[in-house]
């Protein structure tokens, strides 16, 4: 396709998602909940043939010579559908944020007016690797009752239109809005860049991937963006910190799965502590294979490769880890304001005092006492799904819920007030 069908295709589909996001602010939870169930039956039913198309992008893969960590983020098989399934009656579940009235009050002129959640309207998701995310992203979108454009990697090109295809038809069946989830079915570099100039249909756009996507998106999109560039997560580890406790929640952020966003990158050792502390610290992540990088405090002590200055703004992803020791929980925040991402931040300490003052100083997203950075994610923060974690501050922050993929607008009641 040339430059300019692509960008004449894409506006036809925002077209599309407005009128769509229209008529899907007028449905009930009933409504909504009904053809998420029909959705989720769609799936199951479906699994042979999602699976088969997923075989053709994992053969594309082999020969494009993707890792076998990236395949395996590709592969889907029967019980991979049906756990994408299972998210679906999840959401199905969960509480609908429409229409929650978040404050009402009365004028002395006798206006009653109301603060009252609504969708956001409609939403434009890039995204890689991940075929579920096609039904995860467009699902919480719909029970937020927001129209949606899912444009996947290439990489899972066949995947993504078996899913969306699935999730149309059934959802069509049962009452879906024509256009409300909508997949770019071609995989034209050129989809982002229009997609990102959509901004008199799309309201919003959620990347998810690598810094490179986000990076490109940030700097094309006519709309808001809601983005987390990277998971650069701390722990810092107090004086008062129990240091078995200490050893469990540093292992625990870093090695439990090393290459998510929250996970552990920098450990901060309080130097009161860091004799009794690194050592215990260094023979359990070393159990789990990991290669420990220290500043020159750290190396008097333990065993390890001298750090880099890039070494503090690193995201490495994997069984690596960074280690300094500070004098004091200040320099500890301001070594975390200054090198982090804002993503996950966390104290080990038994002191509440100091725990109250990191909570309140480290600029980030998520900020913990005495709990792993694993624990940075919309299901363990019981919101039973989330669409990705931003890092931003203005309307969304940490773990985006279905409350997140909703705005608010006041509502005003009267009996003919007039202005003076």
């Amino acid at each position: 396709m040339t430059e300019a069908e692509v960008q004449e295709r894409i506006e036809e589909m925002a077209r599309a998602a407005r009128a769509a996001a229209l008529e899907l602010a007028l449905l009930t939870s009933e409504e909504k909940n009904a053809i998420l169930r029909a959705m989720a039956v769609g799936l199951r039913a479906g699994a042979g043939a999602i699976v088969e198309a997923n075989a053709k992008d994992l053969e594309a893969g082999a020969e494009k010579g993707l890792g076998k960590a990236m395949l395996d983020r590709l592969r889907l098989d029967e019980a991979r559908v049906e756990a994408i399934a299972g998210g679906i009656d999840q959401v199905v579940g969960l509480p609908d944020p429409v229409g929650e009235v978040l404050g009402e009050w009365q004028r002395p002129n006798g206006m009653r007016l109301q603060q009252v959640r609504v969708p956001i309207g409609t939403i434009g998701i890039i995204y890689e690797s991940r075929p579920n995310v096609t039904s995860d992203a467009a699902v919480l979108c719909l029970k937020a009752g927001n129209a949606t454009i899912l444009r996947g990697g290439s990489e899972a090109i066949h995947s993504n239109r078996a899913i969306a295809g699935v999730l149309q038809l059934a959802g069509g069946e049962a009452g879906l809005p024509a256009g409300a989830i909508q997949l770019i079915p071609f995989t034209d570099r050129s989809s982002v860049s229009a997609l990102c100039r959509m901004d008199g249909w799309l309201d919003v756009i959620i990347p998810r991937g690598g810094r490179g996507l986000i990076e490109t998106v940030v700097s094309q999109a006519r709309m808001p963006v809601i983005k987390h560039y990277d998971g650069i997560c701390h722990v810092f580890v107090d004086a008062a910190a129990d240091p078995a406790m200490a050893v469990d929640i540093t292992v625990n952020s870093k090695a439990q799965k090393p290459g998510v966003c929250n996970a552990l990158e920098t450990l901060l050792v309080h130097a009161d502590i860091a004799a009794d502390f690194l050592p215990k610290a260094a023979e359990a992540l070393r159990a789990k294979g990991v290669e420990l990088r220290g500043c020159e405090r750290t190396r008097g002590l333990i065993e390890a490769v001298p750090v880099g200055e890039d070494d503090w703004k690193a995201e490495y992803l994997d069984l690596i880890l960074a280690i300094r020791v500070v004098d004091s929980l200040d320099e500890a925040v301001d070594h975390i304001n200054t090198h982090g991402s804002h993503h996950t931040d966390a104290i080990v300490t038994a002191d509440e005092a100091a725990a109250e003052r990191f909570l309140r100083a480290v600029d980030s997203a998520c900020v913990f006492h005495n709990v792993s950075t694993r624990f940075a994610d919309g299901e363990e923060f019981g919101f039973g799904a989330e669409i990705g974690i931003s890092t931003e501050k203005l309307h969304a922050r940490g773990p985006m819920g279905l409350r997140e993929l909703t705005s608010y607008q006041y509502r005003v009641r009267g009996e003919g007030q007039l202005k003076g």
